[in-house]
Formats: C-alpha cells, sequence, structure tokens
C-alpha cells in the first residue's frame, strides 16, 4: 500500500524534524497514545512543504527509507534532526500549524498576515515554545518581541523562535488578588504574587521592555483556551503568524477539540 510523506517540526514538547507517513491527525495521535515511547500531553507541530531541503538536514535519506513495515501499516516517525532544527527552516516552508490535545484531537491552523493593532504601553505575556521556553512579560507587542528575542546581539535569544501570546486581564488580576491573595494562579504554575511582583517592577520602570517571569514557559500545561491571537514564527527579517480560531468557531468546527482546550 501506498501512502504519502510528511515532513513534521514537532515544536512541543521536543524539537525535532521528522519524516512521515501519517497525516496530522493520524500523527498527533501516534505521538500522544499511540507510541511505546509514553508520552502524555499536548504535542505541537507544523507541517513543512515537502520539496523544502537544506544542507543541514538529510532529508532525501529520510524519505528514501520512510517504507510501511511489513505488515502494511505505514511508518510513523524517521527522526531527521533533534538539534537546531528551527534555525535551518526557512519559515515560508511552514504550510500549517498543527495542536494535539491529549486525546489526540487536532486543530489545524492556516498562516495569515498579522493585523493586530497594538495599545502602546500595554503589558502582555509570552510564551516561548521552540526553541527557548521561558515565560516572560513584555511591553513589546506580538512581532516587536520576535524581533527582540531573535536580534544576534541579544545574549539570551536565537536566531528564530516559535512563541505565543498568553491571555490575561492584568486589571481584573490584580484586584483579584488584592481581595483574595490566596487565589488559583492564572497561568498554571505561576504564583500570583510573583506575577503581581513582575507587573509592579515594569510599570515602575518604563525604561524596562521585558521582565522573565519563570526559566521555562510551562508551556505544555497551559491551556489552549488561554492562547491570544495565534502563534508566531520570528527571525530578525521575517515573521509568519498562524491565527488561533475563536472560541465560538472552534466548538462550531471542531467540538471534540473544543471540549478538550
Amino acid at each position: 500500500m501506498q501512502y504519502d510523506s510528511h515532513l513534521y517540526q514537532i515544536l512541543a514538547p521536543n524539537p525535532a524534524l521528522v519524516a512521515s507517513q501519517l497525516d496530522a491527525e493520524a500523527f498527533a495521535k501516534h505521538y500522544t497514545s499511540g507510541s511505546l515511547r509514553y508520552y502524555a500531553g499536548k504535542v505541537v507541530f507544523a507541517e513543512i512543504d515537502i520539496a523544502y531541503r537544506h544542507p543541514y538536514f538529510k532529508i532525501d535519506e529520510a524519505l528514501a527509507e520512510l517504507k510501511p513495515h511489513e505488515d502494511g501499516r505505514p511508518k510513523a516517525t524517521k527522526f531527521i534532526s533533534t538539534y537546531r532544527v528551527l534555525e535551518h527552516i526557512d519559515l515560508n516552508a511552514i504550510q500549517r500549524v498543527i495542536l494535539g490535545t491529549p486525546e489526540g484531537y487536532v486543530l489545524e491552523l492556516e498562516a495569515a498576515p498579522y493585523d493586530k493593532t497594538h495599545e502602546s504601553g500595554f503589558l502582555r505575556i509570552y510564551a516561548e515554545i521552540a526553541p527557548l521556553r521561558m515565560l516572560i512579560m513584555s511591553r513589546l507587542d506580538f512581532p516587536a518581541f520576535g524581533k527582540y528575542v531573535t536580534d544576534p546581539d541579544f545574549p539570551k535569544g536565537a536566531p528564530k523562535q516559535f512563541y505565543t501570546q498568553i491571555e490575561l486581564d492584568i486589571e481584573h488580576f490584580l484586584q483579584e488578588f488584592e481581595n483574595r491573595p490566596t487565589m488559583h494562579p492564572p497561568i498554571p504554575g505561576l504564583h500570583p504574587s510573583n506575577l503581581r511582583a513582575a507587573i509592579m517592577e515594569l510599570r515602575e520602570h518604563p525604561e524596562k521592555d521585558t521582565k522573565g517571569l519563570r526559566l521555562d514557559s510551562g508551556f505544555d500545561s497551559i491551556p489552549y483556551k488561554l492562547i491570544r491571537h495565534g502563534f508566531m514564527f520570528a527571525s530578525q527579517d521575517t515573521t509568519r503568524f498562524f491565527p488561533m480560531p475563536t472560541m465560538a468557531e472552534i466548538e462550531a468546527s471542531n467540538y471534540h477539540f473544543w471540549r478538550a482546550m
């Protein structure tokens, strides 16, 4: 039996470039529940143009070995690289981003122009996903943060970065924290008092653009429903944006994914 070949760039939980004979939905299910390498959690990956080539990757060799098993089952994964993957991917070769839940339900995101307007001085929270993984508060807008973190002179940056913005009503949070300091963390794993301290620090020091909140973004534990706008790939010269549909749109078109968000 013949199967189509795919190139998938895994972005979370572990960066990798993989060849596979599985379609996106089957690949997500294999990764979260169908492999002997046990993993329980969300998986995020991108489909790369099958014609894409870069001398850093041995893509042709991997595709040549992408053959069905003797019993006819498709070959699920042929790992090509797990190191410095995004750095060597042309952002224009990224065709779509696929979000997978621990149950294996998927939501596919298509690229679109970034057309959001931003309020000056507004504080935002960014979860870096690959290759860096910090949780950061910043007054920079979505594209500007990508340019900041990929600056060659920035010692804690990377040539390319995949990240998202986390939804948080800061004024509502501050009011709720004032009334109930033992409140549940609005972002999983981030203590409310630490979040409040970071907000106060940036407000008191307008010359600072960013404040680290956590050494690991904890993206694996952040629900998809907290994603604001969508996901961004960035380099110094290019951004590629994959917008997130509204909750109502997801519920109407992809009920199982919506239930698992």
